[in-house]
């Protein structure tokens, strides 16, 4: 579980969770974070040996997925499932989503479902069709996460959006793209997820959304990089960080049209500094 600034709903999370259950272990990778997030966290898993509470400094998505993969992992999981501190998990998702793999022998992933929010049927119908991954519940093979640690591959610790990236590696097993496999990720009707709602009486659910509008824009460009990598090189020829990379493609990149070229002129703002 990856949880940043998450100290309203840590407890509801790991509340929606079978913590009780002896045969899987679970990490709370609570990361730069400067609330109550660790305490809260610690405080709703006493008495569990099975549930680790990680205090991570530094933070960032991507870069803490690669501490869990390559640092926090035994190698030795039949399956491990990812998912965000600030979603609550239907009952039933973990074994869902294990059993799905299970089944379906060429799928390296599998998919939680969005269950609320007015885009959730499209976004259904979505990773049934494209076969996407949502960064709030996903599971990845243990023979998969093998590979992924066999090669060393990492996600570029400044990517925004994990959930993008592993998907394509699912798909084309670590390949390039042109490898790609629809049946490299299945669909978990059976697994799904809740999130919390931008709501007019919550104002710090705009902020909320304000900044992830800002990421989404940022999260455009970086695809734009990193789908060009995958189709020429492939996860090996990833960077560290994307924005090492900036300086070569921020001159083609423009605002989009609309009410996205806000966010589109915050997002290159950030990237240019970034460089």
């Amino acid at each position: 579980m990856f949880a940043h600034q998450e100290e309203r709903r840590i407890g509801a999370c790991l509340a929606s969770l079978p913590l009780d259950r002896a045969d899987t272990l679970f990490h709370v990778l609570v990361n730069g974070t400067s609330d109550s997030t660790v305490a809260r966290a610690k405080a709703a898993a006493a008495g569990r040996a099975n549930v680790i509470v990680h205090d991570i400094q530094a933070g960032g998505k991507s870069r803490t997925w690669n501490h869990m993969v390559h640092d926090l992992l035994t190698g030795t999981e039949a399956a491990v499932v990812f998912m965000d501190g600030d979603a609550q998990i239907v009952a039933g998702s973990i074994d869902a989503l294990v059993a799905d793999l299970a089944a379906h022998p060429r799928a390296n992933a599998a998919s939680g479902m969005p269950m609320n929010g007015r885009m959730a049927a499209t976004y259904r119908g979505t990773l049934h069709s494209e076969g996407g991954l949502f960064g709030d519940l996903y599971a990845l093979s243990g023979s998969f996460v093998r590979a992924i640690r066999a090669r060393g591959l990492r996600l570029p610790d400044d990517l925004i959006g994990d959930d993008g990236l592993v998907a394509s590696w699912a798909h084309t097993g670590l390949q390039k793209d042109i490898a790609w496999d629809l049946a490299g990720v299945v669909p978990c009707d059976d697994a799904g997820f809740l999130c919390e709602q931008v709501s007019l009486a919550r104002p710090q659910t705009w902020r909320m959304h304000y900044k992830r509008l800002v990421n989404y824009s940022v999260r455009f460009y970086q695809n734009r990089i990193v789908s060009d990598i995958m189709t020429r090189e492939g996860p090996a020829g990833l960077p560290a960080r994307l924005a090492s990379l900036y300086s070569e493609w921020l001159p083609r990149f423009r605002p989009r049209p609309g009410l996205t070229s806000w966010f589109d002129r915050k997002a290159l703002k950030r990237m240019r500094d970034a460089v």
